[in-house]
C-alpha cells in the first residue's frame, strides 16, 4: 500500500469550501456597506440630514389674501405637500420614472443589473434609478464627472441612502419631495415653481395633461421644454400617458382623448423679480428683509439666508388692491397723461426740458449718463471719459419701455437716455389707516425699466399737500375752527433782519375767508398768516410728530411746501389726521415664517399721539372742504363720489410735481405725478396741476376699490370725536367773500 498517495477531495469538502469562499464574500459584503453607510469611502448624510434635507428653497411673499406675490431665491423653489398635488401628478410620475416604485424599498434590482451592465459596458442606455434613488441624488449631490469606480462608489452611497430615505419616510413624502427637489427648466425648480412658471396655477389645480408634461419634462428639461421643443415635448407628454394607461391610471379611451390635446404655454411665465406683481415693493422689501436677517439667527446660530432658507414672508399687500393701483397709473398716465405730454410738447423747440439753453440740456443728459449702470462698470474698469463718451452715441441693440409694451430696437445709450427723459413717471401707496398696513404700493411704471421708486426712494417737492400739517397745528389751537375767518389780504413775514418773505396769491383778495374755505382753494396768504403766527419750527416738531423724518429747513416757504419729502412719510402722515390724532408708522409685514411654518417674526405696531382727537377731527373737516368746493372738487363732479372724502392737492413751482392726498374713514392713499428731470414738466398749470395729474389716478384706484364688495371699504362719515361742549358742526355754510375759479395757484418761492 503506498502512503503517498493523494487523497481525492471529497464532494461534501467542495460544498464546504463554497460556502467558506460563499460566507467570506458576504462577510466583505456586509462589511463594504457598513464601510460605505458609514463614510470610510466618503461623507454620506447624518441622520439628522435625513431628517431635515437642506436644499435651496426660494423666500416667498405672501400677500395679505393669500396670494403669492413673489420670491427671493438662489434656484426657484418651494416645497409642497403631497395633500397639495393634483392626484394626477404621482400617477404621471410613477408611471414613466419608477413603475414598481410602490413595490421595492429604495432599489429596483433590475435597475440595479441594469447599470451595473451599463458600467461594464460603456452603454449608458442600461442605466436607471428608482425615484428614491433619484431623490437621493437630488438631495446629496454626487459632484461633477464622476466615471469608473467612483461613479459606481457613488451609486453604492445613493443606494443606501435611498434605504435610508425609504425606512425614514413614506411613499407619499417620497413623491412630494421628489417633485420639490426637481429641476423643469426656465429657472423653475420644485413643482410648485413649475405649475406656476408653465400654468400660472398651484400644483392642485394642474389638470392630467399638465401633469404629465411635467413629469416627462424632468427627464430632460432642455430637450422636452415645452417652449424650446413643443414638438419633442408633446411626444414626450404622450408617451407619459401612455404609461399611465399602461399601469391603469387611464382607461384607453381617456388616453385617446386626452393625447389630442394640443400644448397650451399661453400662461408661461418666467417668474423673476422684475416682473409679476407689487416689483417695487418686493424690491422694497429685499433690502428691509436683508437688514432683518443680519440681525436674526437660526436654530444654530448663523444669520438666516432671504435666498436659500425657505422664508415665508406675510405682507400687508392686498393682491386685488394692489392690481387695481398698478390698473389706475396704467390708465391714467400710460393711456391720458402720458399722450396728452406728446402733443403739449409738439413742435416746441427743445422739448420736453423746459427754459434750459441747448448747453443746459446737454449738460442734464450727461449727468444723466454718469448715473447710469453702463457708465459706471466702463468707468470702474479705467476706461478713458472721451471713450465711454464715443460707447454712449454708439448704437446697439436694446429693448425700452413703451406703453404698448416693450420694444426691441437699435439706438445709442445716450438716444436712450433722451428717449426716457419724456416719460411722466408716478408714485401711489395706500394705507390702512387705523391699522397702518400698507395695502397697495406703486413705485414707478414698469420695474423692468425704472428701477427708481417713488415711494420710499424719492423725495419730491411736496407743494400745497403740506399745507394740512399747518392747518392741523392751527387746529390744536382754541383760537381756531375750520369756520374761523381770517383777512384775505397780503401776509408778509420776516425771514432774517432786514429780509421779508411774502407769498403770491392768484385769484383776487379782499374781505374775508374761512380756513376751510382757505384750504379748499390752496389760498397762500392764509398759509402765510398761519406760518407768521406759529412759525417753522413749531410747525416741524408737529410733523416730526407725525413720522415725517426727512430733512425740513426752519424757512417760512415750508407753509407753500417748500421742501422734498417721500410719498411713504407724507401718507402716513395724513392718515393720522383719520385715525384721531394718532399716527402708526406704516406696516409692510406681519409676521414671517421658516420653513417648517415657526413664526419667528411677528410685528408690533408703532404708533403715537400726534395730536388731540379733536385736533385731528376739526382738520378732516378742512380737508372736506378740499372734495366739496375746492382743487379736488372732480372728484364728485367727474368720477361721481357722494361718499365723505378729505383731500388735498399739490402743484410745485414749474408744474414739476403734481400730488393728491384722499382720506377715506378706512383708507390713506397718496399719489405723486411728475417726470424723473424736474426740468421736464407740463408748460401750464391747468395740464400740470395735481387736480390735473394725480388726482385721476386717486379717483380711478377708489372707484375700482369701493366697487369690488369683497374688501369691504367703508364709504361711510368720519367718526366724531367725544368733545363735550364742544359745536362739532364745522360746514360753514356762511358764504365767503372769494369766488374759487379751479385752478391752484402756486408760489415761486
Amino acid at each position: 500500500m503506498n502512503d503517498n498517495k493523494k487523497t481525492k477531495p471529497t464532494k461534501s469538502h467542495a460544498v464546504r469550501n463554497l460556502w467558506i469562499i460563499f460566507g467570506i464574500l458576504l462577510l466583505l459584503i456586509v462589511a463594504f456597506f457598513f464601510c460605505v453607510a458609514n463614510g470610510v469611502f466618503g461623507t454620506m448624510p447624518t441622520f439628522e440630514e435625513l431628517e431635515n434635507p437642506r436644499t435651496n428653497l426660494a423666500t416667498e411673499i405672501y400677500s395679505a389674501d393669500g396670494k403669492i406675490l413673489g420670491t427671493y431665491y438662489v434656484e426657484n423653489r418651494s416645497n409642497v405637500r403631497y395633500a397639495e398635488l393634483s392626484h394626477y401628478m404621482p400617477e404621471a410620475l410613477i408611471s414613466i420614472e419608477d413603475e414598481r416604485f410602490t413595490e421595492h424599498s429604495g432599489i429596483d434590482t433590475k435597475a440595479l443589473f441594469r447599470v451595473a451592465y451599463g458600467v461594464l459596458t460603456g452603454n449608458k442606455k442600461g442605466g436607471g434609478s428608482t425615484i428614491t434613488q433619484q431623490l437621493a441624488k437630488n438631495l446629496f449631490p454626487r459632484g461633477e464627472n464622476l466615471s469608473g469606480a467612483k461613479l459606481v462608489m457613488r451609486k453604492f452611497q445613493e443606494w443606501i441612502t435611498a434605504t435610508k430615505l425609504e425606512h425614514n419616510y413614506s411613499k407619499e413624502e417620497i413623491v412630494a419631495m421628489y417633485l420639490n427637489t426637481v429641476a423643469y427648466g426656465h429657472n423653475a425648480f420644485g413643482i410648485r415653481s413649475a405649475a406656476s412658471t408653465f400654468f400660472d396655477k398651484k400644483p392642485s389645480e394642474m389638470t392630467i395633461e399638465e401633469c404629465a408634461l411635467m413629469a416627462g419634462v424632468v427627464n430632460a428639461p432642455t430637450r422636452y421644454s415645452p417652449i424650446r421643443n413643443p414638438e419633442r415635448s408633446l411626444e414626450r407628454r404622450n408617451l407619459v400617458l401612455k404609461k399611465m394607461t399602461e399601469n391603469g391610471y387611464l382607461t384607453q379611451a381617456e388616453y385617446d382623448s386626452i393625447s389630442q390635446i394640443p400644448l397650451d404655454m399661453s400662461h408661461f411665465s418666467i417668474k423673476d423679480h422684475n416682473t409679476g406683481q407689487a416689483t417695487y415693493f418686493r424690491e422694497f422689501l429685499r433690502s428691509e428683509l436683508m437688514e432683518w436677517a443680519k440681525n436674526n439667527t437660526r436654530a444654530d446660530g448663523t444669520p438666516y439666508n432671504i435666498y436659500t432658507d425657505g422664508l415665508r414672508i406675510y405682507t400687508t399687500i392686498d393682491s386685488r388692491m394692489q392690481s387695481y393701483a398698478e390698473a389706475a397709473v396704467k390708465e391714467v398716465v400710460g393711456d391720458e397723461l402720458q399722450p396728452l405730454f406728446y402733443k403739449h410738447w409738439k413742435g416746441v423747440k427743445n422739448a420736453p426740458f423746459s427754459d434750459l439753453t441747448p448747453d443746459q440740456i446737454d449738460a442734464r443728459l450727461e449727468s444723466a449718463m454718469k448715473l447710469s449702470d453702463r457708465y459706471k462698470m466702463l468707468a470702474n474698469e479705467g476706461v478713458p471719459y472721451d471713450s465711454i463718451k464715443a460707447e454712449f452715441e454708439r448704437p446697439v441693440p436694446m429693448r425700452v419701455f413703451s406703453w404698448k409694451g416693450p420694444i426691441d430696437t437699435v439706438m445709442s445709450p445716450m438716444d436712450s437716455i433722451r428717449y426716457y427723459k419724456w416719460f411722466l413717471q408716478a408714485g401711489l401707496v395706500s394705507i390702512e389707516t387705523h391699522t397702518g398696513h400698507v395695502k397697495a404700493y406703486v413705485g414707478g411704471l414698469d420695474f423692468r425699466f425704472f428701477k427708481y421708486d417713488h415711494v420710499t426712494q424719492a423725495r419730491r417737492q411736496v407743494g400745497s399737500t403740506f399745507k394740512p400739517f399747518l392747518y392741523s397745528y392751527a387746529m390744536g389751537d382754541s383760537e381756531f375752527t375750520p369756520c374761523t375767518k381770517i383777512p384775505n389780504i397780503p401776509y408778509t413775514i420776516e425771514v432774517s433782519k432786514g429780509r421779508f418773505w411774502s407769498p403770491s396769491n392768484g385769484g383776487g383778495g379782499g374781505g374775508e375767508i374761512t380756513l376751510k374755505s382757505a384750504l379748499a382753494q390752496s389760498n397762500n396768504w392764509i398759509s402765510a398768516y398761519l406760518m407768521n403766527h406759529y412759525g417753522p419750527d413749531a410747525i416741524i416738531t408737529h410733523v416730526r410728530r407725525m413720522g415725517v423724518e426727512s430733512p425740513i429747513d426752519a424757512v417760512p416757504s415750508i407753509c407753500l411746501g417748500a421742501c422734498d419729502l417721500k410719498l411713504i412719510e407724507m401718507v402716513g402722515a395724513m392718515s393720522t389726521f383719520a385715525n384721531q390724532g394718532v399716527y402708526v408708522k406704516p406696516v409692510f409685514i406681519t409676521r414671517i415664517e421658516d420653513k417648517n411654518g415657526n413664526v419667528i417674526y411677528r410685528n408690533s405696531p408703532v404708533e403715537s399721539e400726534a395730536m388731540s382727537e379733536l385736533a385731528a377731527y376739526k382738520t378732516v373737516e378742512l380737508m372736506k372742504g378740499v372734495v366739496q368746493s375746492g382743487t379736488g372738487a372732480r372728484l364728485r363732479a367727474k368720477y361721481g363720489f357722494k361718499n365723505p372724502i378729505a383731500g388735498k392737492t399739490g402743484t410745485t413751482q414749474r408744474n414739476s410735481d403734481g400730488w393728491f392726498m384722499g382720506i377715506t374713514p378706512d383708507l390713506t392713499t397718496g399719489v405723486w405725478v411728475g417726470a424723473d428731470d424736474r426740468n421736464v414738466h407740463f408748460r401750464s398749470t391747468a395740464l400740470g396741476q395735481g387736480a390735473h395729474t394725480a388726482l385721476p389716478i386717486w379717483g380711478t384706484y377708489m372707484k375700482k376699490v369701493y366697487a369690488d364688495k369683497s374688501l369691504k371699504i367703508s364709504q361711510g362719515d368720519f367718526p366724531k370725536p367725544y368733545a363735550p361742549g364742544v359745536d362739532l358742526d364745522f360746514s360753514c355754510t356762511h358764504n365767503d367773500d372769494e369766488v374759487y375759479d379751479g385752478v391752484e395757484y402756486i408760489d415761486e418761492f
